[in-house]
């Protein structure tokens, strides 16, 4: 079972794979435009604009969940937004991506969010059925 932990600026290489990777299986391989310094500046920097959970296996990053924070004015609270959430394949089906959606979930409950949200594109079957496997 992986372990799950907050990114740390050393891990910017790691997520760029991880996006490359999710760029790939959703048949998007050159519309990765990120590289290495702006991720550590949007992750890292003075103000950074989003975070990132890493699924860890032995020291290698097989999944990851880039999220951030939005806001509800009805609510006047802010809420959760996953962005991203990839696991590499040889790693499917073993729990990793229901693990990382459970932290997401316990940080929103911790955090006081309104909400936790995300989409999924109309295509990706594979995806929709795993997110309602998880109710």
């Amino acid at each position: 079972m992986p372990i799950l932990r907050a990114a740390k600026s050393e891990d910017v290489p790691a997520i760029l794979a991880l996006i490359q990777g999710l760029a790939e299986y959703e048949n998007e391989p050159g519309a990765v435009h990120a590289t290495e310094e702006l991720l550590a500046e949007q992750l890292f920097g003075e103000h950074p604009g989003a975070e990132v959970v890493i699924a860890d296996v032995a020291g290698d990053a097989v999944g990851f969940a880039l999220f951030f924070h939005n806001f509800s004015t009805w609510e006047g609270r802010r809420g959760l937004y996953l962005e991203d959430l990839f696991v590499k394949p040889g790693f499917r089906g073993r729990g990793v991506g229901a693990l990382l959606m459970a932290h997401l979930a316990g940080l929103a409950v911790a955090r006081g969010c309104a909400r936790f949200e995300w989409s999924v594109l109309d295509w990706n079957t594979p995806a929709i059925g795993f997110y309602r496997s998880l109710g």
